[in-house]
């Protein structure tokens, strides 16, 4: 994996950080790491590695995305947001946000992630740090060593700028892009990822306003509807579907599905890709109906294949709080962009290690 790295001490180095990920106890700070590695020559030696040093982590990021979809063989790429509270205002990236889990306004950094999923296991292999136009003056930038070709985006296009960077440059087959697109400019991420050729499935919320493409429905649904209305209307075609709990070891819980062909709201013009789009209804009863809506471009594929790609969500969810969190992916504690990059590009190893120790498929250590 740190075979990019072209001086020796340096792929040392990345072998002794992710050695101590996954020693160490508690928060994995570079301090911390460097008590059960050697002390406080140590320390030093694992601060300039992550911080100040300058080796590309794009190219260790890709060996890791190839190692694993060789090894575990990724159904999806599932994008997952992250949110990274902070007690001060010097780290880079951070501002004053509303986070839902915690209820209140605090600093914090926001990044997404990219995670190579199966139904048995998922790990990152991609990242975004979000960063604010307050970040990108000219004061700021130099103090975090904000690369000059870094510009603003939304949290959204880093998603998508971050999914399309995987899906490229893995050299693998195609695999489908699973988001969270609620809180997105849902057709801007959907005719990026259309004319990038990407097959996707894109969690949208009920109100989010489509137009009926199914001859079936005809003139009942001329004008655009929410979602959850046009999806409540196609009640009479949902069909029993598994629901599979990543946390279950039982049989999976049979919930209910239906796929309709759909197209944006508004006058109809050509948009993007090959085919038309689909919006997939996930629900418990057929009487109930959905409480999940999902727009893919996937439409010939079955509604019970699209219900087990958007299930893989829950999965990276599960291994983000098991495993990813634990092994210290929002731990950093510099202020430099890089060093963020690099230290979350070693926690995400670090995390692979794990899996794949766990499932029995070989160490990812190996091929450091």
């Amino acid at each position: 994996m740190f075979t990019s790295l072209r001086r020796s001490d340096q792929r040392k180095r990345g072998a002794d950080y992710l050695r101590g990920l996954l020693a160490v106890d508690g928060r994995r700070s570079i301090r911390n790491l460097a008590s059960v590695l050697g002390g406080s020559a140590t320390e030093q030696s694992l601060h300039h590695f992550v911080c100040d040093s300058t080796w590309d982590w794009s190219p260790v990021r890709r060996a890791l995305a190839c190692h694993l979809a060789d090894r575990m063989a990724p159904s999806a790429w599932v994008v997952r947001p992250m949110v990274i509270p902070k007690a001060g205002e010097n780290s880079v990236g951070v501002e004053r946000l509303y986070v839902s889990e915690a209820g209140q306004l605090v600093n914090a950094q926001q990044a997404c992630g990219v995670w190579a999923a199966t139904e048995e296991m998922s790990a990152p292999v991609n990242w975004r740090l979000h960063l604010a136009a307050s970040w990108l003056d000219d004061e700021r930038r130099r103090q975090a060593s904000i690369p000059g070709d870094v510009g603003e985006s939304s949290l959204g296009e880093s998603a998508v700028e971050a999914a399309l960077e995987t899906a490229r440059d893995c050299g693998v087959a195609l695999r489908p892009v699973v988001l969270d697109a609620r809180g997105m400019d849902v057709f801007t991420t959907v005719r990026r990822l259309r004319r990038a050729r990407v097959p996707f499935l894109a969690r949208l919320s009920g109100s989010e306003l489509l137009t009926s493409a199914d001859h079936a429905f005809g003139a009942r649904l001329p004008q655009p509807w929410g979602a959850a209305r046009l999806m409540a209307a196609a009640r009479d075609r949902m069909r029993p579907v598994p629901l599979r709990d990543p946390e279950a070891s039982a049989e999976p819980r049979m919930g209910v599905a239906a796929l309709v062909r759909v197209r944006p709201p508004g006058p109809a013009r050509r948009f993007p890709g090959a085919g038309g789009l689909g919006l997939l209804g996930v629900g418990e009863t057929r009487r109930q109906g959905p409480d999940e809506w999902w727009l893919t471009d996937m439409t010939d594929t079955q509604p019970h294949v699209l219900v087990r790609l958007s299930r893989l969500t829950r999965r990276v969810e599960l291994d983000f709080h098991a495993s990813a969190d634990r092994l210290g992916i929002r731990d950093f504690t510099g202020r430099s962009y890089g060093g963020w990059h690099r230290h979350a590009t070693l926690s995400s190893a670090a995390h692979a290690v794990s899996m794949l120790s766990v499932a029995g498929r070989g160490a990812l250590a190996e091929a450091c």
